[in-house]
């Protein structure tokens, strides 16, 4: 399958569903009345999916791997907050696992989906005559 727009690509469908499992558990108390760090799990998580958005309309593969690399950082954010949250009760172990499960899996794929490109002799869709 050939992969036109980034709401093709699997990582960003990930990204997407983690973005909105942190606002739904964000939303809940007493974590909503965090507002600084509630605010900041939340952009993280955000960060992710844009990241991978924007990356790839640059239409070039060395731009995309930079913003992938910056997506993966944004998600180990989220899983750094998620522990955060967990120590601080604002969060259960099933909340806990779940998004540690999803952070983990979007790594693994950012991690797959950056040494493709590093080896595709392809250079990315704006480098085509």
């Amino acid at each position: 399958m050939k992969i036109t727009r980034f709401e093709d690509l699997e990582i960003w469908q990930e990204a997407r569903e983690l973005s909105k499992l942190v606002f739904e558990i964000t939303s809940k108390e007493p974590f909503v009345n965090d507002y600084r760090f509630r605010d900041q799990i939340r952009a993280a998580s955000g960060s992710i999916m844009d990241n991978i958005s924007e990356g790839f309309g640059r239409g070039g593969n060395k731009e995309f791997v930079n913003f992938i690399s910056i997506a993966k950082g944004s998600n180990d954010e989220v899983r750094s907050q998620a522990y955060r949250a967990f120590d601080f009760k604002y969060i259960n172990q099933e909340d806990l696992d779940n998004l540690l499960e999803r952070t983990d899996k979007i790594s693994r794929k950012s991690a797959s989906l950056i040494q493709y490109l590093k080896k595709s002799n392809l250079k990315g869709p704006k480098f085509i005559p």
